[in-house]
């Protein structure tokens, strides 16, 4: 889990101005736990995931359209990437992911790198403008949660707890504003189309509505490099395989000094489409209140 001090200790400046007391370690990468389904059911669900659906022959349409394409399979693993680089420090991390669309629920594991205020495993439960965080080496009691809104991270969470989640990572496609075909590959017998361009925070935001379409907006006003830079890989039906989006902060509330910028990489990996995913929210006796901190 993240504050300012711990984020801090790790070398990357925090963009979370508002973390609640109790969120303690380093900025950190993603893995995760959701259910997979039975490999007998596997074939059969990932055929059936998105087939009436079709890539669009424009570009900037068919980007457009993969967070909703994504969103009608039901459900995704992934597996994710988050390189972050300051001045003076860089950090690589790794986990998987999984997310079900139907329930709007998502369960990451983070691995906790060495070198930060706190380390060990970080369980994350996302939900639309709420996050529950888990993490094995912060003064929080075994198996007791941290419930945080969103509105309380200035990102809205998208890099703050070292991830970006599956649902959050599609949405933001939802506000490309460039789109360029540049080169297809086949990945594991699958045709994939690349393109990149460039996407605004804020317009996928208005598109994405609700408490998901909220941390996009935040993130929208924190990130001092408004136009996105993005790299998304698609498949025949217009499903996201993979995408990557590079987020950009500063260290020093309001300059735009080079010196001074964080770039933040983050690399999402879907597969899995449409296999059942089992996440559940952290029920409220599991909750540990900020009053309790101290």
């Amino acid at each position: 889990m993240v504050n300012r001090q711990g984020l801090r200790a790790a070398g990357v400046v925090p963009v979370a101005a508002a973390m609640t007391g109790l969120l303690a370690g380093v900025l950190s990468g993603c893995s995760s736990a959701g259910g997979a389904a039975s490999s007998s059911d596997a074939a059969a669900a990932a055929a059936r995931a998105g087939a009436a659906d079709t890539l669009a022959a424009d570009p900037l349409t068919a980007v457009r359209n993969a967070a909703d394409i994504t969103g009608r399979t039901g459900s995704v693993q992934d597996t994710t990437t988050l390189q972050t680089s300051s001045p003076t420090k860089k950090v690589t991390l790794h986990g998987t992911g999984a997310y079900d669309y139907s329930s709007r629920l998502g369960r990451l594991e983070v691995t906790v790198p060495p070198g930060g205020s706190t380390t060990g495993k970080l369980v994350e439960v996302v939900s639309p403008g709420i996050v529950y965080m888990q993490n094995s080496g912060a003064k929080v009691p075994a198996g007791k949660w941290v419930e945080v809104n969103v509105q309380q991270l200035a990102d809205g969470n998208l890099v703050s707890s070292g991830a970006t989640d599956p649902a959050s990572a599609a949405n933001a496609l939802r506000g490309v504003l460039t789109a360029k075909l540049v080169g297809s590959s086949t990945v594991d017998g699958t045709v994939l189309k690349q393109y990149q361009g460039t996407l605004d925070l804020a317009k996928a935001s208005a598109a994405t509505g609700g408490g998901a379409g909220a941390g996009l907006a935040l993130g929208a006003k924190t990130f001092t490099v408004k136009q996105v830079p993005y790299q998304v890989w698609l498949d025949s039906h217009g499903r996201i395989h993979r995408v990557t989006e590079t987020f950009t902060f500063s260290q020093v509330a309001g300059s735009s000094a080079a010196k001074d910028q964080v770039e933040v990489v983050s690399n999402s990996v879907f597969s899995g489409f449409g296999l059942p995913v089992k996440v559940s929210l952290p029920g409220s006796k599991d909750i540990y209140g900020a009053q309790s901190s101290k």
